[in-house]
């Protein structure tokens, strides 16, 4: 896929969705096989992150849009990856340009 290009899926193009716990690792690893046979594969936190999203939209009042944005954080939870996508009203810019969720989040 070119750099930049803007992809929709629809069911029709997918032919299969695997999730598993691939032999030798703890996490979830999500696979969609297009009929192309092009596969693209994504960790479970990415996932969780999409379902997050998803459910935010769908059961929230007034929300009609979540945007989760990636960003690396210096301080956060015991046993959290340093890169995180967070929805964009966490996010505050750090003095060293780093980005960091904001204290109230």
């Amino acid at each position: 896929m070119p750099s930049g290009q803007s992809l929709v899926f629809r069911n029709e193009d997918i032919q299969a969705i695997v999730l598993e716990i691939p032999e030798g690792h703890k996490h979830l690893r999500t696979t969609i096989v297009l009929q192309d046979g092009t596969t693209l594969t994504f960790q479970e936190a990415t996932i969780a992150n999409l379902v997050r999203a998803y459910i935010t939209v769908t059961t929230h009042p007034t929300k009609q849009r979540v945007v989760l944005t990636g960003a690396r954080l210096p301080l956060r939870k015991e046993g959290y990856a340093e890169w995180q996508l967070l929805e964009e009203d966490e996010i505050t810019p750090s003095k060293t340009g780093t980005v960091q969720k904001s204290p109230d989040g």
